[in-house]
């Protein structure tokens, strides 16, 4: 379990030693949020880009420089957050800054397809040391009553940076697609000059080293599950290569969990999914990312490949939907979480979702037209924003205050995870169509198991979040 260790350095003793104000310090860590959060979108939009510039590449092997970034983010979130504990959280959070900054710059000269992916998971390893330790500054510099507010507003920011990542995309791709990676140089460096200068000093504790033989255990067990879906169409079920996949998978996630279950020192505690309604977030958190990392390449693979929309055309199309997130989030999620109950709130979010890709699968067809994007992308749009802060919620309100670090660390490894097995279903799903019907035929395919993916998610709401007896709602942590 995680120490309170950040309520020991009193804003006081802070402001003290750096003159540098809680509201400073919200503004220097949110950078660092936004750029590990809008890269988590921003690639999708450029990908038709980057392929044609790589002479065509197969979208199999493209679908790689998504999944390398949220395998390695989903993975080593929790490893370095709880690194991070042992260290400087100031030192620490720059680090990440540079290692990002760094590996965009990379990512921006690459020359191949391999190139890209290997500097993406450089990439994903700085974003998943900046945002553990964001989050643990932000909790030193701030004093008790005013640490809610504070994370509500670190997660708002975050999102709607993700929010705006098709549209930036877009944007961006008109010049280059390789200027959605260099964008991100000198905001760095900005924000490590201004970081270094001015955030306070918050000192590391005495905490265990987490097992790295663990984290590379669900690094490699979430890969080798990935790869064995994207090549499926390839190879077929009854192929020594799929069977091989999957059974190091297998092998490797067993002992992840044996791990987590036996050992002194676990990457996961256990103790976490004794409260019911952190097991039953975690449960519809899977299937819920799944679909939605699957709708989000989709819609703008169709557009580019099957209208030949632009990139800039994709993502203003695209962004509506997103948008909506942070205005469902924070206007209208928690007034019905407190009229209705978060279990009713996540299965409108769900039944939301589910219906915009429906409406893709029932309606889009070849002739291009906006609308019928936007049928979908509002519905999604406004599910997102019901579902994810509403789980969030449900899951760290459930656990008590010294478990709030890992446990949101653990509800994001999963997030990022099935973000990746969703977008592996879906090439799998598409494969390579021949015919402008066949592919047609390929994404409606698609967009249905994507939403019944999605409503999967309805099993444990109702089993597990959904109260027993009557009691108090939860509000949403953003």
């Amino acid at each position: 379990m995680d120490k309170p260790d950040e309520a020991a350095v009193t804003p006081k003793r802070l402001d003290a030693r750096t003159k540098t104000s809680p509201n400073q310090v919200l503004a220097i860590v949110c950078v660092g949020i936004c750029l590990a959060n809008l890269d988590l979108f921003i690639v999708n939009v450029g990908l038709p880009n980057i392929a044609r510039e790589f002479k065509d590449a197969a979208l199999d092997d493209m679908s790689w420089i998504l999944n390398g970034y949220a395998i390695a983010y989903a993975s080593l979130l929790v490893f370095f957050g709880r690194l991070a504990e042992r260290y400087r959280r100031n030192a620490s959070f720059l680090l990440g800054v540079g290692l990002f900054t760094a590996a965009s710059a990379a990512c921006a000269a690459a020359n191949g397809v391999h190139a890209l992916v290997a500097f993406r998971v450089v990439q994903a390893a700085g974003a998943a040391i900046m945002t553990p330790t964001s989050l643990g500054l932000l909790l030193a510099s701030f004093p008790p009553d005013r640490r809610g507010g504070a994370v509500r507003t670190w997660t708002a920011i975050g999102g709607l940076a993700a929010a705006l990542g098709p549209l930036a995309g877009g944007l961006l791709v008109t010049a280059s697609w390789r200027w959605i990676f260099l964008v991100n140089v000198p905001i760095g460096l900005v924000a490590m000059l201004i970081g270094w200068r001015k955030l306070p000093d918050v000192p590391g504790h005495d905490v265990p080293r987490p097992d790295l033989g663990a984290a590379l255990m669900v690094t490699g067990g979430i890969a080798a599950l990935i790869f064995a879906i994207v090549k499926l169409g390839d190879w077929g079920w009854t192929s020594p290569r799929i069977g091989a996949s999957l059974a190091i998978s297998v092998v490797l996630l067993t002992l992840f969990v044996l791990q987590c279950l036996r050992s002194s020192n676990p990457f996961v505690d256990p103790a976490l999914f004794r409260s019911r309604q952190f097991t039953g977030a975690s449960l519809v958190m899977a299937p819920y990312s799944a679909a939605f990392g699957g709708m989000l390449l989709s819609i703008a693979l169709w557009e580019q490949n099957a209208w030949g929309w632009s990139a800039l055309q994709t993502g203003l199309a695209i962004a509506p939907g997103p948008l909506l997130v942070p205005i469902t989030s924070l206007l209208f999620a928690g007034r019905l979480i407190a009229r209705f109950g978060a279990a009713s709130v996540v299965t409108a979010g769900i039944f939301c979702f589910a219906l915009g890709l429906a409406s893709w699968a029932v309606f889009i067809g070849l002739e291009a037209n906006i609308f019928l994007v936007l049928l979908g992308m509002i519905p999604t749009g406004i599910g997102v924003g019901l579902t994810f802060p509403t789980l969030m919620g449900v899951g760290m309100s459930s656990l008590p205050p010294s478990s709030f670090a890992t446990g949101s660390g653990v509800i994001n490894m999963l997030r990022q995870a099935f973000l990746a097995v969703g977008v592996a279903i879906l090439v799998a799903v598409i494969g390579s169509p021949a015919t402008p019907l066949a592919r047609e035929a390929a994404f409606h395919k698609g967009w249905w198991i994507m939403a019944a993916i999605a409503a999967l998610g309805l099993i444990p709401t109702y089993f597990l979040i959904r109260p027993r007896r009557p009691e108090a709602v939860l509000a949403p942590a953003a």
